[in-house]
């Protein structure tokens, strides 16, 4: 039996779905896709909090379906420029628990994560990736060892508007 963590970068998934098909992601099935038939050590969230309309109830959704939930604030830069991203914050949760996982599942399509999944690998992990194949990094795709393409199963999984 497999053990995995899944881990996933909320706003890649969010923000591609809605340019792509200008509709929500239902996280459940995604979870539900990543583990299979395997042993779920931990799924992880990581979410921006930008003081949105039903940003808290989105959140505690996502803790009800059984996901972690890592948030962190919205940095404003001089001049109004907005960022926010986990990257670095998803790669330490991953290379934390990577001795206690036979399975990473990565939920982005960002290609910056591609020298972390090498790493991993290196270290006896299987990488699998979860993302729109549309809007991911050939790259990530590449370097995984398995891909599920949200483009192809996009009636399962996105809550149109």
């Amino acid at each position: 039996m497999q053990r995995v963590g899944v881990f996933v970068d909320v706003q890649n998934l969010y923000y591609s779905a809605i340019n792509l098909y200008d509709a929500k992601v239902n996280f459940s099935v995604i979870l539900k896709e990543a583990v299979k038939d395997r042993q779920l050590v931990r799924a992880i969230a990581y979410v921006i909090k930008a003081d949105v309309k039903d940003e808290s109830n989105f959140f505690e959704a996502l803790e009800r379906i059984g996901f972690d939930v890592r948030a962190k604030d919205i940095q404003i830069f001089y001049g109004g420029k907005k960022k926010g991203d986990w990257d670095v914050g998803i790669a330490m949760d991953i290379m934390r628990l990577a001795g206690k996982i036979d399975v990473v599942v990565l939920v982005s399509g960002d290609g910056d994560f591609r020298d972390l999944l090498e790493h991993v690998k290196s270290l006896g992990c299987r990488a699998e990736v979860i993302a729109f194949g549309k809007s991911s990094s050939s790259r990530l795709i590449e370097e995984a060892d398995d891909f599920i393409d949200l483009d192809v199963i996009k009636g399962r999984i996105l809550i149109r508007k």
